[in-house]
């Protein structure tokens, strides 16, 4: 089955097969925070998940709106963000068609892009770029892989600039940190410039 199809990915979460799910808000994420890299504004997290960087953005001030094609953890992240008298737009749509009214101030991608066949990667780059408005940010964790399938599948820095060619994006000279993962693998925080 496809890896880009509703019905696969919300069968894998209903499974528990998502080791990519850290179950708590991302290292990478509190040290672009705290570093002061993200200014708050409004900001897109594509293929959230359970939510947890949705939260923390929210409490830190941001616009957030979260995107998921799977209605399950939509509903678990509604009922947290009430509880926790946080406020975020959730939306439940594929990413690959999904379009906001105007474009956001930055973009999270953590484990979205991974998630998808290389095939699939650049109509996703696409939205990415039409997401974001011209000089905004795009926060990304690009997962270095062992395996040969995945999901997630390995997403290496030669791979990535080729994908977000220097035609829209400006890129650093390096990643800012890598970030361990406890399913064995790790990825390479970016961040983008939108030209």
């Amino acid at each position: 089955m496809s890896t880009e199809t509703a019905e696969y990915w919300r069968q894998r979460w209903l499974d528990g097969k998502t080791g990519w799910d850290r179950g708590t808000v991302s290292p990478a994420l509190r040290h672009w925070l705290e570093s002061g890299f993200m200014p708050p504004g409004r900001i897109l997290v594509p293929g959230c998940g359970n939510g947890y960087e949705v939260d923390a953005l929210a409490a830190a001030g941001f616009r957030v709106t979260a995107l998921d094609i799977v209605p399950e953890p939509l509903e678990a992240l509604r009922d947290r963000l009430a509880h926790r008298g946080l406020q975020a737009e959730v939306v439940q749509d594929d990413v690959f068609t999904y379009q906001p009214a105007t474009p956001f101030d930055a973009v999270y991608e953590q484990t979205c892009l991974c998630a998808f066949r290389p095939e699939a990667r650049p109509a996703y780059a696409a939205q990415l770029a039409r997401w974001l408005r011209p000089g905004g940010t795009l926060f990304a964790l690009f997962a270095q892989t062992p395996w040969r399938n995945g999901p997630p599948f390995h997403s290496s820095p030669e791979q990535m600039r080729e994908l977000f060619g220097a035609d829209q994006w400006l890129w650093p000279d390096q990643a800012d940190l890598t970030v361990p993962h406890e399913a064995g693998f790790h990825e390479l925080g970016y961040r983008l410039a939108r030209r």
